[in-house]
Formats: structure tokens, C-alpha cells, sequence
């Protein structure tokens, strides 16, 4: 897949870091509760941790006691779907549409009226006020 952000695996290496890029790049996960933007509620908007852009406003953010940060719903355009059928479940993998970077996955149990749970990796997302 193309994305209209690409850099080498050196390239994203020396820009995110070892853990960032552990999550970002190689579709790792952060332990639960641990993610600085689990309990995080302030207005702004939560965007890529690779290339900065705008994925989820702080207006669709909650609390669903899962231990990362969650969101019903995502900003128009800005997160491509991607069946994850690792570690012997299926799941929709969720990524940034610029960069492709791993976010975390999305799941329909969300307590919601989207019924949509996006659960981020709080290392996936920086936030802007």
C-alpha cells in the first residue's frame, strides 16, 4: 500500500524511538492502564504519532475500562481498515490512512450510540489543544 508519507525503517527508527516504533511500525501494543492517554480527557484532537495528522477528536473519546484509550469514532478519512486475523482471533486492525501506521484495532461493543470502540495504543497518538 502507498501512503503519501514513506520513510525507510532506518528513517522512522530514528524519528519515533524504540517503543514508539515497536507500536507504530511493527504492530506491537502497549500494556493496558499504562498509556498516557488512557484516562487523558482534555479538548483537543489526537493525532499520529508518525506523521501528525488529525485522527480522532477529543469530542468522541471515553471511558470503556479497557485500559487504552478509546473513541466511538474516528475523524472522516483518516484511518484505513484492516482485517488482523493474528494470534488466532479476527479483528480490524486500525491504521493512519497518510502513513500507515498501527493504531490499535476497532471492535462493535462500544457502549456508545455508534456501537464503535476504537481502542489506541496512547503511543500511536500525540494530542494537540
Amino acid at each position: 500500500m502507498k501512503y503519501s508519507v514513506e520513510k525507510t525503517e532506518a528513517e522512522w527508527k530514528a524519528q519515533l524511538g524504540e517503543e514508539r516504533y515497536r507500536i507504530l511500525r511493527e504492530k506491537g501494543t502497549e500494556y493496558a492502564h499504562t498509556g498516557q492517554y488512557n484516562l487523558h480527557f482534555e479538548k483537543g484532537t489526537y493525532v499520529c504519532g508518525g506523521c501528525g495528522e488529525p485522527l480522532f477528536s477529543s469530542e468522541s473519546k471515553f471511558e470503556s475500562h479497557c485500559g487504552w484509550p478509546s473513541f466511538d469514532e474516528s475523524l472522516p478519512g483518516k484511518v484505513e481498515y484492516k482485517k488482523d486475523v493474528s494470534f488466532g482471533m479476527s479483528r480490524t486492525e486500525i491504521l493512519c490512512a497518510k502513513c500507515g501506521g498501527h493504531l490499535g484495532h476497532v471492535f462493535d461493543d462500544g457502549p456508545t450510540k455508534t456501537r464503535t470502540r476504537y481502542c489506541v495504543n496512547s503511543l500511536s497518538v500525540d494530542f494537540k489543544k
